[in-house]
């Protein structure tokens, strides 16, 4: 290899056909690097002039332009944040994957990753450890690997050099990881002798420097108008933390304790921000709030923030001012928001501001603009895949993070938040939770980097809720505080009714209840989601009013239509319209919007403004599409105020609703919840139809976090001042408490809904410095497992340094250990079968009262001697034991006991003693005035300690765990004069007697054998009995057996074993394995390599990459589709069609009519789900094969897609489902993205012919009203 490499490459030669003789004495042009078998690069600098930050006041004022001080940097130490995940950095793609990025790109290594050297110089690991230094001095083998290389080149050895060594002392150069145990006073220091030759430029550049810099900062203070105190102020935050954590000496040391999140609130900022930011990027047309001031004073200085405030409060301001910050220093700045309509609202409000771009599933407008709108799934796209722009990126804005409770997508934030890289910086907008600063500490501690928590619980709107019930509005909340008297007084008109009301007809009555009230039942919600008329609002009401009869239907109506009436109207009396009313069920939004016929709220100019608004939107919709039911209803509607806003209206539809209620001309607007989070629109009044929603799974109260986000949409800034929240009460009043927790409960807590995915392992395993584990442990549910490491750190070293005291064998051949071993499994073993044999009946038979047991003892370690007195009635499950204790645990105890009990008895019962050489046999030895049967009750207080015969015992209840041994021998006891009338001569006897069944040289009597005596049958059991009478065996053979310091020596190895398990539970808390999520990914790791995604190595096959490409629809079965070539005998309508199956979402609908090959490829696919779901499953994975294939494949619009891609009308296709017209739209559109996945992956596989089907496909469903541009984005 050596010879090959000088030969090729080290040699000079010159080229025999340009330096021919036939071509000699000819001038001729030849370009040495273009011919060169290496391509040349110019070498990356490695410093760099860059201009130094300072704060607005204290730069130099004299010539009014600011000069910033030009330092020259380490280029590396400039770039760190978009280094590659590796050690030989990329070049920058193409420019079509400079965006997007691709699956052949690694990702930027990760902000705040520890333990890798990526950011470190590439040095040999001889250069680390100061072992170069001896291979240079003593001529030893070279270095010859270089860093991310397997293997190198043999060089030989190095010359050996004379050389002289020079002692210094350890204190001069002192090691910060260096622990000093005194046992080493001089040493040679490689590593500082290594580091300073290594780094003396950059010392020698930094050294020429200082002196200038402290000139400059001279004049800075001289030229100032505002004291040096102020920043000294403003800034002594962070190191007023560090110097409670013990100071600068000890900062790197108290590292892990540092507290990331730094709460704001600083009255100097906000008094003197114009000082401190003179020279704002955008201009604000009004003043700002405290809390705005201050996140736009860390924005200037660099620092990531997190404002947490109500809805309307204005933190939008903060994402403005971080496009002004990209924008002004040529940078780029991400807006991420959860749904795709605030990324389209966003983009047509920052327009006209900024130079915006357009990132979404279906949309890519301006891609090169500075200020990018995305979803949060299309920035976790380009992080994994390594996108050239991320090096851009200044600021990501993530809009609304408590979304990260929602348990679809929440991983999506946290994997986002992992993923970024150093260089950029995070501006988190999100709602008031009450655990912000816990968040936002992960966030720091992920990202080492400190995170300013700021806002405002201030609504910049108060609200007033009401309950509306018979007609009238009562204020039961005001200013955050509950109004008990409000709630009182309706609660009086509620009985008052109650008592006078007259019954009417029943069956209406019940129904009614079906839809109000707290109560709503199932079924109607079940009804609804049926096969059923999307347009007709009200039919499937009628269904469910069958059953009770017809006739009940008008009255329904009219009863919901006066309700609505009334509240409109004493709305509109009080001026406080245009409402927004929430319901939950798409099809309760309907039915009540056309129940409101013949109202008609907007004036003629207004109801022209709505026609030409309409026409204008509407027109872009060709030839039928026009006329669709649902745009004609919907336009009736709109002319007299009235909206209707959910998720099943066509986007075109929604969006014309959305833009109509933000000029003020809808009245009136029935909407879901989704209009709280996806829409900036806010009304007068919010009213809500209920307090209760169907949450996918059941019925449920509505949480505190979505009653605000909702009720936050009442009162508009500069134009009201006060909101109004009503709640809807017909038959019934909420309860005080349901209404106190909803209005003035707690918000929702920012929870992790962090789970591995295949996709996520996928990616990350394609990156070797990158682990899942490290994933894992940087998840927001990791959090406080992580920060608490550095302490258990601590407590594993110290429970290290600790000694064990040294066993000495007195026998000269210590056997302890195994001893101890041994010991320790025969106890296992004897637990695990007399568990057993305690439930077994001829047990039950045989522990009666007066048998014969060993039980264990709590205090001490030794086993004790005891007999049953009462066994467990129905209620109580535990044995009354007498049982023989040492003389040092109960004989205070039973000093005491035993006087009071002789005080007490004074021979009440007529017990008396015979002299002792007149006793009798035992039935002799009581003798009693009045002899009486036992009535089974317990006059002794338990546990009773006494003692007799010089024995201490002790009375007490006891579990079957507890009994250790049952014994050969029973005896006979007095239960009436033990337990019932306390007698001490009862009590004597009774040990006595169990010191009679001692037999000689054994400390306890003998047990019954548990196959032969207590019939154990059960052959486990058999067998584990057999192994434990065998240690028995072992144990009486081993010299430590009878040995005088066994249990001393027993003690110590215990006190060993403890030691050894504390130290191996902290080794497992600190592991990887400890992680929640380890289980789960070993076994989804298992079910890659079963499928041949990755290898035994976990190195990435090809079947891997094309699953990466997979993010729409569930990527295993989207991959195994891909090459069990499911899609090749389907034409590109038909493949179009069955993928339908892997974005569609909705799941009770209509059955689709399906030709037969469509049939089998509809079977075929859901076999596959069905393998893939027994695969997981038989690697220990929580998922059910049938609940897999029904959760990721859902065939409800095949047969519309199908005539969809065929050409067929939208109109037509509408009425081969109950689907409604929306989620057909949003599916094709998801549709579309899924055939430019497979597009990709065709691409990876090499296959074209896919590759042209999916292109076909993509314009055959790439049409008409499903592919209208967005309102927002094209404006009207």
């Amino acid at each position: 290899m050596r010879e090959i490499i000088e030969e090729n490459y080290l040699h000079p030669e010159v080229d025999l056909d340009e330096f021919s003789v036939q071509n000699s004495g000819r001038w001729w042009h030849y370009d040495w690097f273009d011919r060169a078998k290496i391509q040349l690069e110019p070498s990356e600098p490695r410093f760099i002039v860059a201009s130094m930050w300072e704060l607005p006041f204290r730069r130099s004022k004299n010539s009014g332009i600011w000069n910033p001080h030009s330092v020259e940097v380490d280029i590396t130490l400039l770039m760190e944040g978009a280094q590659e995940l590796g050690s030989i950095p990329r070049m920058p793609g193409p420019p079509k994957e400079f965006v997007r990025g691709s699956t052949n790109n690694r990702p930027f290594r990760p902000g705040g990753l520890k333990g890798s050297q990526a950011l470190q110089r590439n040095l040999p690991d001889g250069a680390h450890s100061g072992d170069w230094v001896h291979e240079v001095i003593h001529g030893c083998h070279a270095q010859n690997v270089p860093p991310s290389s397997k293997k190198g080149l043999d060089l030989g050895s190095l010359k050996k050099y004379p050389c002289q060594w020079i002692y210094t002392s350890q204190q001069k150069f002192p090691e910060k990881d260096s622990i000093d145990d005194g046992t080493n006073k001089h040493s040679v220091q490689f590593n500082y002798l290594f580091k300073k030759a290594w780094e003396e430029d950059i010392i020698e550049g930094s050294n020429g420097n200082g002196s200038n810099q402290d000139e400059i900062a001279n004049e800075d203070v001289k030229v100032d108008d505002i004291p040096v105190t102020l920043e000294n102020t403003i800034l002594s935050e962070s190191s007023d933390a560090e110097a409670e954590l013990g100071g600068q000496s000890s900062k790197a040391k108290n590292h892990d304790k540092e507290e990331w999140a730094l709460l704001g609130g600083n009255d100097i900022i906000v008094g003197h921000f114009h000082e401190l930011v003179p020279d704002m990027a955008i201009d604000f047309p009004f003043e700002l709030d405290s809390f705005q001031k201050e996140a736009i004073y860390y924005l200037e200085r660099g620092e990531s923030v997190f404002v947490a405030a109500h809805t309307s409060a204005g933190k939008t301001v903060v994402a403005e001012y971080a496009f002004a910050l990209a924008s002004k220093h040529c940078t780029r700045a991400v807006y991420t928001a959860p749904i795709k309509t605030i990324s389209n609202q966003k983009y047509r409000d920052f327009s006209g501001k900024f130079d915006v771009g357009l990132l979404t599933g279906d949309v890519s407008l301006k891609p090169e603009a500075s200020c990018l709108i995305m979803t949060t799934e299309i920035l976790r796209s380009m992080l994994y895949k390594g996108a050239d722009i991320i090096r851009d990126i200044e600021w990501v804005i993530f809009d609304e993070v408590h979304y990260v409770n929602d348990a679809e997508r929440g991983v999506v934030w946290e994997e986002v938040i992992i993923m970024l890289p150093s260089h950029v910086n995070i501006v988190l907008l999100s709602a008031t939770v009450p655990n912000t600063i816990e968040f936002a500490d992960w966030i720091g501690r992920t990202k080492q980097k400190k995170i300013r928590v700021t806002g405002t619980i201030k609504r910049p709107v108060p609200l007033e809720h009401c309950l509306f019930f018979s007609g009238e509005l009562y204020k039961i909340c005001e200013k955050d505080e509950f109004l008990p008297q409000g709630f009182k007084a309706v609660k009086e008109v509620y009985k008052k009714r109650k008592s006078n009301a007259v019954g009417g007809p029943s069956g209406v009555k019940h129904v009614a209840s079906h839809f109000h009230g707290g109560g709503q039942p199932r079924q109607l919600d079940s009804s609804n989601r049926g096969r059923s008329q999307k347009h007709s609002g009200h039919q499937t009401a009628q269904t469910f009013l069958n059953a009770s009869g017809n006739q009940h239907t008008s009255g329904l109506r009219r009863s919901e239509f006066s309700l609505w009436l009334s509240l409109i109207n004493k709305l509109s009396k009080n001026a406080q319209l245009p409402v927004v009313i929430f319901c939950f069920s798409k099809n309760r939004v309907d039915k009540s919007a056309d129940n409101m016929t013949g109202t008609d709220l907007t004036s003629n100019s207004e109801k022209s403004e709505i026609r030409v608004f309409c026409d204008k939107a509407f027109s872009r919709l060709k030839g039928s599409d026009r006329n669709l039911p649902q745009v004609v209803r919907v336009e009736n509607l709109l002319k007299r105020g009235i909206g209707v806003h959910h998720a099943g209206l066509l986007p075109i539809v929604k969006e014309v609703v959305e833009m109509l209620f933000c000029r003020g001309v809808i009245k009136v607007l029935f909407s879901t919840e989704t209009f709280a989070m996806g829409v900036n629109a806010p009304a007068r009044t919010v009213v809500f139809d209920t307090l209760r929603k169907f949450d996918g799974k059941d019925f449920r109260k509505l949480l505190p976090g979505e009653y605000i986000q909702m009720a936050g949409r009442a009162g508009r800034r500069g134009l009201d001042n006060i909101g109004t929240v009503v709640i809807m009460c017909r038959d019934e009043i909420p309860e005080e408490s349901d209404l106190k927790q909803v209005m003035v409960g707690r918000p929702t807590r920012l929870e992790s809904q962090f789970r591995l995915t295949y996709t996520m392992i996928l990616h990350l395993l394609r990156v070797e410095e990158l682990k899942v584990e490290d994933m894992l442990k940087r998840s927001f549910a990791e959090f406080h497992a992580q920060k608490n490491l550095p302490e258990k750190e601590q407590l594993l070293l110290q429970k290290l340094r600790q000694s064990t005291k040294k066993i000495e064998c007195i026998k000269g051949e210590p056997t302890i250990e195994a001893y101890y071993e041994m010991a320790s499994e025969a106890e296992t073993y004897k637990q695990q079968i007399m568990e057993a044999i305690l439930q077994l009946q001829s047990t039950q038979q045989i522990l009666v009262p007066g048998r014969v047991v060993i039980v264990k003892q709590l205090p001490a370690e030794d086993h004790l001697l005891g007999v049953v007195l009462k066994t467990p009635a129905a209620a109580n499950k535990q044995y009354i034991i007498l049982v023989l204790t040492t003389a040092i645990t109960s004989s205070m105890q039973a000093s005491s006991t035993l006087n009071k009990i002789q005080e007490n008895q004074s021979f009440q019962q007529g017990y008396f003693i015979t002299p002792k050489g007149k006793r009798g046999t035992e039935e002799e030895y009581f003798s009693s005035i009045t002899s009486r049967k036992g009535s089974g009750a317990i006059n002794i207080k338990l546990p009773h300690y006494g003692s007799a015969s010089g024995i201490n015992y002790a009375v007490t209840e006891m579990e079957n765990k507890d009994i250790i041994s049952i014994c050969n021998c029973k005896i006979k006891i007095d239960q009436v004069r033990l337990l019932e009338d306390a007698s001490n001569i009862a009590y004597a006897k009774t040990v006595q007697e169990l010191l009679k069944h001692k037999p000689d040289g054994n400390k306890f009597p003998l047990a019954l054998d548990a196959v032969k005596d207590l019939k154990l049958k059960d052959m486990a059991l058999v067998q584990m009995y057999h192994i434990y009478n065998d240690f028995l065996q072992n144990m009486s053979e081993n010299k430590c057996h009878g040995c005088t310091k066994l249990n001393e020596h027993i003690m110590l190895m215990k006190e060993q074993s403890r030691h050894k398990e504390e130290v191996n539970a902290l080794k497992f808390q600190m592991s990887d394995d400890a992680l929640q999520q380890m289980p789960d990914f070993q076994g989804r790791i298992d079910v890659l390599k079963e499928i041949h995604c990755i290898d035994s190595d976990l190195v990435v096959q090809l079947k891997g990459r094309v699953a990466c490409e997979m993010n729409s629809g569930e990527e295993l079965i989207c991959t195994e589709c891909l090459f069990e070539n499911q899609l090749d005998d389907l034409e590109p309508e038909e493949a179009v069609a069955i993928m339908s199956s892997l974005v569609f979402q909705q799941n009770n609908t209509s059955e689709p009519s399906l030709t037969p090959k469509l049939a089998y490829a509809k079977k075929r696919l859901y076999d596959t789900a069905i393998r893939l779901g027994q695969l997981q499953a038989q690697f220990k994975l929580a998922i059910d094969p049938v609940e897999y294939a029904r959760d990721n494949l859902k065939f409800g619009l095949v047969e519309v897609v199908y005539e969809w891609a065929k050409g067929t009308p939208f109109a037509d296709i509408c009425e081969l489902t109950d689907v409604p017209e929306g989620l057909i739209v949003r599916t094709i559109v998801r549709l579309d993205e899924t055939c430019r996945e497979f597009k990709n992956a065709a691409s990876i596989m090499g296959n074209s012919g896919l590759y042209k089907k999916m292109e076909t496909a993509s314009n055959a469903i790439k049409r008409d009203i499903v592919f209208a541009a967005s309102l927002y984005v094209t404006g009207v």
